[in-house]
């Protein structure tokens, strides 16, 4: 079975934990090499996020998990790669 090289998620969080918290806590699950969290929107009781994770073997399941124990919720799966290695994505003359 192929494994799971990047996730990128659209998670609602309440403000606490902060995105510092969140990262450490997805960068200590195993097979994580990275994480990385940027701050979209604030309202009156929660923040939305994008969180990029890198890593040789990430379990989505074990990902959802922690994001759920912090109280937050994943919004959208808007992008991952699997496989041997990382493929970016390149642009086609469609895309202009």
């Amino acid at each position: 079975m192929t494994s799971i090289k990047r996730l990128i998620l659209d998670v609602l969080k309440p403000h606490a934990p902060s995105i510092i918290e969140l990262a450490e806590r997805l960068g200590d699950l195993p097979g994580i090499s990275g994480v990385n969290i940027s701050l979209e929107e604030v309202d009156a009781e929660t923040d939305s996020v994008k969180i990029t994770i890198e890593g040789t073997d990430i379990s989505y399941g074990s990902v959802k998990k922690e994001i759920s124990e912090c109280g937050a919720v994943i919004h959208s799966i808007d992008g991952v790669s699997a496989g041997m290695k990382l493929v970016d994505e390149v642009n086609t003359p469609q895309d202009r």
